[in-house]
């Protein structure tokens, strides 16, 4: 081979590999496969503790002494992946005996009416202010919730209900003590639990 086609097969070699080594250095560095977390952080609990007290002094109410001035309260809620847990407790009531315990559309007030009717996530279209839903398909433990509760020798007792449903544009605002010790399930007078011994009002939209 001449010394010139040598040389131009030289600078040929040349350039290609510099062509090579720019286009090579153009390229942006690929980002490592990542996969991003679908796990979203949970709202903590929010716990709320009251006193029962005469209406008009404070956000827990006595309306009879089956529920004394004086007993304790609290309610904690856990919500997330579409279901609620609702834990309640009872210090200072009548000692061995149940109570039947619901959450209500509406805050405590000077009577125990004013806590309005049983929370329900699918509203019973039969149901008036007049005539609360007492219909199995609507007032159920999956529907309401549903806190009944027995004490011990020290008047300490304590519950929990989980439901599959959260809250959005409607939450319930209080926790209503009633009288009898369960409550009903038969038709016509499912949810039902005698009269209200004692309020407490609580935010459970956060």
């Amino acid at each position: 081979m001449s010394r010139s086609l040598l040389a131009m097969a030289v600078l040929g070699s040349t350039a290609l590999i510099t062509t090579a080594l720019i286009t090579a250095c153009a390229q942006p560095d690929k980002p490592a496969n990542t996969t991003p977390s679908s796990d979203q952080p949970k709202p903590a609990p929010a716990e709320f503790t009251g006193t029962l007290a005469a209406p008009g002094s404070g956000a827990a109410v006595s309306y009879n002494p089956a529920a004394p001035i004086g007993a304790q309260l609290t309610v904690k809620i856990t919500t997330g992946d579409g279901s609620t847990t609702v834990d309640f407790g009872a210090k200072g009531m009548q000692p061995s005996r149940g109570y039947a315990v619901h959450a209500h559309t509406k805050p405590c007030g000077a009577t125990g009416a004013d806590a309005g009717p049983h929370y329900q996530n699918n509203i019973d279209p039969a149901a008036t202010p007049e005539k609360p839903s007492a219909d199995p398909a609507y007032a159920n433990t999956r529907n309401e919730i549903w806190l009944d509760f027995r004490t011990d020798a020290q008047g300490a007792g304590s519950s929990k209900a989980t439901v599959p449903f959260g809250f959005t544009d409607r939450a319930p605002a209080s926790i209503v003590v009633h009288e009898k010790e369960t409550t009903a399930t038969h038709h016509g007078q499912a949810g039902t639990a005698g009269g209200r011994l004692a309020c407490f009002t609580v935010p459970f939209k956060q």
